[in-house]
This record gives C-alpha cells, sequence and structure tokens, in this order.
C-alpha cells in the first residue's frame, strides 16, 4: 500500500494538465445522417478553434470533409450552429472567414454558391424535389441586420429567393416528406426563443415559391422547439404550453401531446441545429429529455404514445439523430466525456465513434459530481453540482477545509450538466472544490424555474450562488473565508455582481462578462438586443434599473482581487465592458488582473489562449489565498497586490 501525501488544498500535484485539456481535445458539435454515412463537426482547438466536418462511413472509415483552409461555422446570431447539412454526400456548409455558403461534392474542393456580399447563413436543408437550398439568412448590408428564409440554388448561380420575411427571427426550417409543405419557427423582440415562439406551415408550389401559411401554434407566451416531420407527413414539434417542454404532434388541426410529464425535451436554442429527438421510423421516435439535471434517452411507441427507458451510462445527451435500426448521438456522463455514440436498436449495445479526449484518466483523479438541492431566497430551493476535491494520490490534510471555486454559468438561460468537464476536474485534482450553481433561471427544471429570473437578473442568479456557498460552508465541507466565484458573458455578470453587492466570496475571475447593462443594451448584437427587456426591464423606461444592477455603477463596493480574461473581437459582450471595470478597480487600489486575447471572440476557441486562462486563474488565486502551486505556471501581473 502506498502513503498518499499530505498538502494544503490548492498544492497538489495533478495528471490533468493545461496542455493535456488544449492539446489531446476537441469539442463535438452538429450530427448529421445521410444515407449510411455520419458526419459531425469538430471544433480544434491545436487548429486556432477551426471547425471541421469529418465524415465516417458505415466501414468505420473516418475522414476530415473540411479542407484545411476552410473553417465550418456561420455567425448568424453571432451564436452559429447549423453550419452545415449533407445530401447524398455533398456537404453544404458556411465558411467562417467570408460567411458564404460552400458546396463540396464528394472528393472535389469547395466552392461558393452565394454571391460575395454582408450576407450570413445557417439551418439549412436541401429540398430534393426543387433541387435548392432553404435556410436561414442574416443580412448586414445595411445598419438593421434583416433575418429571413430563403432558397439557394445549389449550382452556384447566386440566386437567392424569398421565402419568408417580415418578423424578427426564424430557425428550423422543414421540408414534408413529399416536398408540399414547409414548417419552420420564427419570433420577435422582445422575445428570445425560450420566451415564445410561433410555428408556421406553408405550401411549396410546383415554382419554388410559398403560399397558404399559416400559424399552427405557439405564441408570444409558449416556446416551440424543433419541428420535424414523421415519415408520414406528420408535424410533430415540442412546446412548454404545459410548463414544461412536451412533444407534441399536430394532426388534422389538431394539437395533441405525445408524452406529458414533468421533464424538458426542449433546450434553450441558443444556436440552430440542436435535436433532442428523433424519428427511427413511422412507429417509432427516438429522444432524449432531461429530469432533476440528469438526462435519459427513450423511445416513444407513436400508435401508443407509450415511452419507454433505453439504459446507458450517459447522463448529457445532445444531437439526437435517427436512421432504421440506429440512432446517434453526443454522449457523456461524470466520467466519460462527450463522444458520437452509434446505438444499435436491436441489440441496444453502443459504439463510441469519436471521443472528445483520446486521453484516459484515471479515475483515482476524477471527482463526481453530487446533485444537491439547497435553501435559497423566499422559502425556495435551487440546484447545483458539487464536486469535492479529489486526487488518489493525496489525503486530505488534517484541520483544513478546501477552497470552493463557484461557477455561475452563462446565457444567464442555460444550465450545468453532471458531464465529465476537464477543467472543472483541473481545479479538483489540484484540491480545489467546485459548485456548478444551476440557479433560477437556468433550463431543464420546467418554464417556472426558468422564469424565476425574468425580472431578477443580478438578484435571484446571485442569491443562489451566495446561498449555495453559505450552505456548503455550514455543513463545514469548504472554507467560508476561501470562496471563490467564476463566470463568463452572462456568468460574469453574476460573478461581478456578486462580488460587488455581497461580501461572501473573497476573489473571482470574470470571463469576457457584463459589468454595464446598459452598455451591453446599447453594443450588443441584434438576438440580444432586447434580452434584457425581460431580465431587467424596457430601456429606457427602466434605466433605474440598469443602473442600480450595474457593478460598474458600485465599483467602490467591490473590494476583493479580480481577474478579467477578455476576447479583443467579442462582438456579444464588447471589450469596453471588462476595460472599463479594470479601471475603476486600478483606480481604487483593488487587486486586480487583466488578460486580453488578440483574435478572440466570445468564448476563447485557440489553444495557447484557453491554456493561458486555465493556468492564470489558478496562479492569481494562489497569490490571493496564499498556497503553493505544484506547477510551473507563467506568472500573472497582479496590480495592487
Amino acid at each position: 500500500m502506498i502513503d498518499k501525501q499530505v498538502e494544503s488544498y490548492g498544492s497538489w500535484k495533478s495528471p490533468i494538465t493545461s496542455d493535456l485539456i488544449v492539446s489531446e481535445t476537441v469539442r463535438l458539435g452538429q450530427i448529421i445522417i445521410d444515407g449510411s454515412d455520419i458526419y459531425w463537426l469538430e471544433a480544434r482547438p491545436m487548429e486556432k478553434g477551426r471547425n471541421v466536418v469529418v465524415k465516417q462511413t458505415s466501414n468505420g472509415l473516418t475522414t476530415d470533409v473540411t479542407p484545411p483552409s476552410f473553417n465550418a461555422q456561420t455567425r448568424v446570431h453571432e451564436y452559429g450552429g447549423g453550419a452545415f447539412t449533407v445530401s447524398e454526400g455533398t456537404v453544404y456548409f458556411s465558411n467562417f472567414a467570408d460567411q458564404h455558403l460552400y458546396r463540396q461534392d464528394p472528393g472535389k474542393l469547395p466552392h461558393p454558391i452565394t454571391p460575395r456580399n454582408n450576407l450570413r447563413y445557417a439551418d439549412g436543408v436541401v429540398e430534393r424535389h426543387r433541387n435548392r437550398l432553404i435556410c436561414i439568412q442574416e443580412d448586414h448590408s445595411q445598419s438593421e441586420v434583416i433575418n429571413s428564409l430563403v432558397s439557394i440554388d445549389p449550382n452556384g448561380a447566386n440566386k437567392v429567393r424569398l421565402l419568408a420575411s417580415g418578423n424578427d427571427f426564424y430557425s428550423s426550417p422543414r421540408i414534408s416528406p413529399n416536398g408540399s409543405r414547409l414548417a419552420w419557427l420564427t419570433w420577435n423582440h422582445p422575445n428570445m426563443p425560450w420566451n415564445g415562439t410561433e410555428l408556421w406551415v406553408g405550401q411549396l408550389n410546383s415554382d419554388g415559391s410559398l403560399s397558404r401559411t399559416e400559424r399552427v401554434a405557439g405564441s408570444a407566451d409558449e416556446s416551440i422547439f424543433q419541428p420535424e416531420w414523421s415519415p408520414e407527413g406528420i408535424l410533430h414539434f415540442v412546446s412548454d404550453r404545459t410548463g414544461w417542454w412536451n412533444l407534441y404532434r399536430l394532426s388534422d388541426g389538431r394539437v395533441d401531446p405525445l408524452i406529458e410529464m414533468k421533464a424538458e425535451f426542449g433546450v434553450p436554442q441558443w444556436v440552430f441545429g440542436m435535436s433532442t429527438y428523433a424519428f427511427e421510423s413511422a412507429d417509432r421516435i427516438l429522444c432524449t429529455y432531461v429530469k432533476e439535471g440528469i438526462w435519459h434517452l427513450a423511445s416513444i411507441d407513436l400508435a401508443t404514445s407509450s415511452l419507454k427507458h433505453i439504459d446507458t451510462p450517459y447522463t448529457d445527451i445532445k444531437q439526437i439523430r435517427a436512421a432504421p435500426g440506429c440512432c446517434v448521438f453526443l454522449g457523456s456522463s461524470p466520467s466519460k466525456q462527450s463522444s458520437v455514440i452509434r446505438l444499435d436498436l436491436s441489440t441496444f449495445r453502443t459504439k463510441v465513434l469519436k471521443r472528445s479526449c483520446e486521453v484516459v484518466i484515471d479515475e483515482k483523479c476524477l471527482s463526481k459530481p453530487r446533485e444537491i438541492e439547497f435553501p435559497t431566497e423566499h422559502g425556495l430551493t435551487a440546484h447545483a453540482f458539487y464536486y469535492a476535491p479529489r486526487n488518489g494520490d493525496y489525503a486530505d490534510p488534517p484541520a483544513e477545509n478546501p477552497l470552493l471555486r463557484v461557477r455561475s454559468h452563462g446565457g444567464p438561460t442555460s444550465a450545468f450538466s453532471s458531464s465529465l468537464d476537464l477543467e472543472t476536474q483541473y481545479w479538483t485534482s489540484r484540491g480545489i472544490a467546485v459548485l456548478d450553481v444551476n440557479y433560477g433561471g437556468s433550463t431543464g427544471y420546467g418554464r417556472e424555474y426558468r422564469e424565476r429570473l425574468e425580472g431578477n437578473w443580478g438578484i435571484t442568479d446571485v442569491n443562489d450562488c451566495v446561498n449555495g456557498a453559505r450552505y456548503l460552508a455550514e455543513l463545514g465541507e469548504v472554507d467560508e473565508k476561501r470562496l471563490m466565484i467564476e463566470g463568463g458573458s452572462a456568468g460574469g455578470f453574476t460573478t461581478l455582481c456578486a462580488l460587488t453587492f455581497h461580501d461572501v466570496f473573497k476573489a473571482g475571475a470574470s470571463y469576457y462578462g457584463v459589468s454595464d447593462l446598459e452598455s451591453l443594451t446599447r453594443d450588443t448584437h441584434k438576438f440580444e438586443s432586447h434580452y434584457l427587456d425581460r431580465l431587467i426591464g424596457k430601456y429606457p423606461e427602466r434605466r433605474d434599473l440598469y443602473y442600480k444592477r450595474s457593478p460598474i455603477n458600485f465599483a467602490n463596493l467591490l473590494s476583493c482581487p479580480m481577474i478579467f480574461f477578455q476576447g479583443l473581437e467579442d462582438k456579444v459582450v464588447t471589450p469596453n465592458q471588462a476595460e472599463t471595470m479594470v479601471e475603476a478597480l486600478r483606480k481604487k487600489g483593488t487587486p486586480v488582473a487583466f488578460i486580453r486575447f488578440e483574435g478572440e471572440q466570445h468564448g476563447f476557441r485557440r489553444a495557447e489562449n484557453i491554456k493561458s486562462a486555465l493556468e492564470s486563474e489558478l496562479y492569481f488565486y494562489s497569490k490571493v489565498f496564499g498556497f503553493k502551486l505544484a506547477d510551473r505556471v507563467n506568472p500573472v501581473q497582479i496590480e495592487n497586490l
């Protein structure tokens, strides 16, 4: 038996290094099944975050489809998604550098099929009956961005035809099996797609035009997600009309529930191309749903509307696609990183087609999440995943409780899952506990929980993060004097509010976070330009609330050390948000560090920057709390410390 070492929390030597995280991992995205071939998207940090369409044939041969000089990424809504589609082996994709749509025939180089102008495209589907592509177009040629539904000639004739316009946003075009009808989603400011969307259906005429359009479901107060036609031409969709995103079908003008349960079959549509269900046949749907933060795989018998659970080792399931006899999805769990998984529906055996990380981490260094429900304001409870420090080479030091790093997720309409994240394990394997807070406003717990944040952003989320940390400290699981909070984007706003208006946390890190709500609502992009109308109040009518909740206006109250990380090409949360806050803290004499990344946008994609951010945040905390590092990392300039 080997004696375990005893070192202070934060000083443990970990095999999970920043180099391992950035050099051995890819981010897996959109999945498409085309005949017997399976395609998926890989974002590769070691290639400066380039997105590559990858193809695997039925005999297991895996190849890159996207040539090295291309990057399959769209900027529609800035967040993108739905960047490629495939039909009979031909790939259509949006290229990041010029935002043109490209056609790539098997064995050929890509060539553009859209004109050179300020247009962006996403969420395309191929209409084989008329040999064209139907997709979302976003026009940036004028001062006001215009979104619409269009068709495009795939032969490169630069012919773009308008199908639907006039509303603020469009998504999810779906063509019926016989090619006679088109379904799509649309919504208007101030709604986001998880607040309220409308499902429309129109007739596709022989000349390609769209007529007899009608709204068949949805409203400003009902969120519709992922319309799909069954093989028999019956329209299905997800709706939260009962308070939970459940599955429905439209038959003979009547909307009927497929399954009614207190679980979520939908997700917030931050990006295009998301999928939580798919038709394996005319009789069966494969689906995934989340309940109490855990995702499950199931099948639905359409004749009886009965749901049957399918056992898998995965607790986070995304991008589900199906073909006769199989389904493919992204699956992960507390011990398994995200992978492309193929499930044989005759044997129910799974096969891993691609892992996001090929390195196997010794389980003795993996911290498994514990789902906790803790008391918060107004007699309510909130949810979180707690990761205790764990490293098989070290014993817990006597008479010492660990540091706690609280994470506030972005969005803010989003959620943490229980899946294995090596960046989380980077901290826990060094002796620092992590709490992922799914505060009120998070998804996966029903519409009522999601709407706790309406009018209360900067209050409900902050209180839940504060109360989650207090809860663990009161249980004696963490050191109340060494509590940290970190967040990116909207989570950065929660972080700054928690540090400004409360004194529970002793240090924090803001990744491209919001400090000035007025600046955000003036400077941000179209997709989120009215998001705050519901989260805060209508601007400028409720300018008082924008002022009161903006940390930049109360920097004198923030007295604990802060580190900021910012991409200088961020169009969602512009760099001036961080710059203004840093300058205020610098003048005040508060310890502050500021790390800028050239060429990065909203979220860091390049390996060297992901590595730098991880190491810099760890170094920063080591200086603030006075623990020695087992790793040699580049020092960070910390002013006023």
